[in-house]
């Protein structure tokens, strides 16, 4: 089959070039540590300095927090003998390992996939779009399985309805992608962008504690929200676009490939799945209610007697992953011993062999950042710029809602992207009375909306081939102009959420406000 071949003019063409041009962003933080050695040592040269927010000396007057160089000999030293201890102590790192521990069992034992399945497969034809977006939105949790298993599964959805499949597989992809962070549940992303989070504060408040569930309502009504988006952007707007569907040219047996009834064993590891969910979340329930209260601090202060149980999120999804997974595989048959866990388990781990890689450069920036003082000054610096601009807080976070979306356009990771930002964002927004949950969940809804249409994305090759096999002459330009009318109205819709929540200043999950109060760290 003859495909078209992408367009690369214009600005969707100057930003694919850009994209394109930019080295890996492992050595992107590699090349940003010279940079900050370069600034750190001007920095200490001209006696850079700033007033500690919350520390104070003898007197009562603010310690000084003077910028230092990085090629000083404590710091080269440190550099060279705590190198191990920088990298295994990442906050992110050991939550991300943790929940895709179990993760990874669930996707390889075919539970994510399935799922899927069965939730889009006999939805009506009027309710198809909405059942399309919401398990993709859903289907976040499962990860690379959403891109691979889903998105083309709407395509021959739509076609069997007599509908244009180009448009199942647009809703698919502003579903998983453009919605990347709406979900009903915490999960993998939680971990990952709240342990940067985690050591982006602590270099200001040494103890701040990351909560994984910290944007859980947010990211629910997130869903909420963005359901209805990509429900009307699909049937007003794309489909009437595309026109109707002529199956001409289509190679291959697509729906064979994708549209698979459930069989027996499948529908009968769901049921199991389900049953493990539900005992899981039954123990969590007596570790917090029942007898002793464990995951409770009775001998703290109010606000932090469920610190333990917050804490504790990491494994319970751990738990409730890895549990979900081994009924589902028992007795849909794809797991068959327990060295068939071992080997999922193993093969999760492989998965994540770069984020390794990306952890190492990302783990010395972040803590370089944080010996040179720079973050602290920064932060202390802007947070005074910012108040002196008298820039309502709403406002303020709707910017950076902007200002993220427009940086995803070259930087596609989010992990990669909140590392950078972070370690000046989360302190300077807490120095202005900010959470850090706050920041995190402005963050995550400018980096979900432009993923859609930036051709630097990396699943975005994948879906132009997705569509190609329905519409051969489709090319980069068809695909990004389908795109955009989502990433336009979830950036609004979603921009607009966060500026009405922390106006309303509602909570953002379990423990979390929109307000920051450094007493309440002790």
């Amino acid at each position: 089959m003859a495909t078209a071949a992408p367009a690369n003019t214009g600005m969707l063409g100057w930003i694919e070039r850009t994209g394109n041009r930019l080295p890996d962003p492992v050595f992107i933080f590699f090349y940003l540590i010279f940079i900050l050695i370069g600034i750190s040592l001007l920095a200490a040269w001209t006696g850079f300095a700033a007033p500690h927010p919350t520390k104070v000396d003898g007197d009562g007057n603010a310690i000084i927090i003077a910028a230092e160089s990085l090629v000083s000999a404590a710091n080269i030293q440190r550099l060279w003998v705590e190198i191990p201890t920088t990298f295994t102590h990442f906050h992110p790192l050991g939550y991300v390992l943790v929940v895709m521990l179990g993760a990874g069992v669930a996707e390889r034992s075919g539970l994510f996939a399935t799922a899927m399945r069965a939730g889009v497969r006999n939805a009506p034809n009027a309710l198809l779009t909405p059942m399309v977006a919401l398990v993709a939105m859903l289907g976040n949790l499962a990860a690379d399985a959403a891109y691979v298993v889903l998105i083309p599964l709407a395509g021959v959805l739509y076609a069997a309805a007599g509908r244009h499949p180009v448009a199942g597989i647009a809703a698919s992809f502003a579903g998983v992608s453009g919605g990347f962070s709406a979900n009903f549940l915490p999960g993998q992303l939680d971990a990952l962008l709240f342990g940067i989070t985690e050591a982006a504060a602590e270099g200001v408040f040494p103890t701040y504690d990351a909560n994984i569930a910290g944007n859980w309502y947010f990211i629910a009504v997130m869903t909420v929200i963005f359901l209805p988006v990509i429900w009307w952007v699909t049937d007003t707007i794309i489909e009437p676009r595309l026109g109707r569907y002529v199956p001409d040219g289509v190679s291959g047996n697509v729906a064979a490939e994708s549209d698979v009834p459930l069989t027996p064993a499948e529908r009968k590891g769901l049921r199991w799945a389900g049953l493990a969910a539900l005992a899981v979340i039954l123990a969590w329930v007596g570790f917090t209610l029942g007898p002793g209260t464990p995951l409770i601090d009775e001998g703290a202060r109010p606000e932090a007697r469920l610190s333990p149980f917050y804490k504790s999120l990491v494994g319970a999804f751990f738990v409730l992953f890895l549990a979900c997974a081994w009924a589902y595989g028992a007795a849909a048959g794809s797991i068959k011993t327990h060295r068939d866990i071992v080997k999922m388990m193993t093969g999760a781990m492989e998965d994540l062999a770069y984020y390794l890689v990306l952890s190492f450069a990302a783990a010395h920036f972040v803590a370089m950042f944080n010996w040179s003082n720079l973050g602290l000054i920064f932060a202390v610096k802007g947070a005074a710029a910012i108040e002196s601009s008298n820039l309502p807080m709403p406002v303020l976070l709707g910017l950076l809602v902007l200002f993220t979306g427009l940086a995803n356009l070259f930087v596609g990771s989010a992990s990669a992207k909140w590392a950078l930002l972070a370690p000046v964002m989360v302190p300077m927004m807490m120095l202005l009375g900010v959470s850090p949950e706050m920041t995190t969940a402005a963050y995550r809804v400018g980096d979900s909306a432009t993923n859609i249409i930036t051709p630097i994305m990396v699943y975005f090759p994948l879906i132009l081939t997705f569509c190609q096999r329905w519409t051969p002459n489709f090319g980069l330009g068809s695909l990004t102009a389908t795109m955009l009318p989502y990433s336009l109205y979830l950036l609004a819709s979603g921009l607009l959420m966060t500026v009405l929540w922390v106006w309303l200043g509602l909570p953002l999950g379990p423990g979390s406000v929109v307000g920051f109060d450094a007493a309440s760290l002790g």
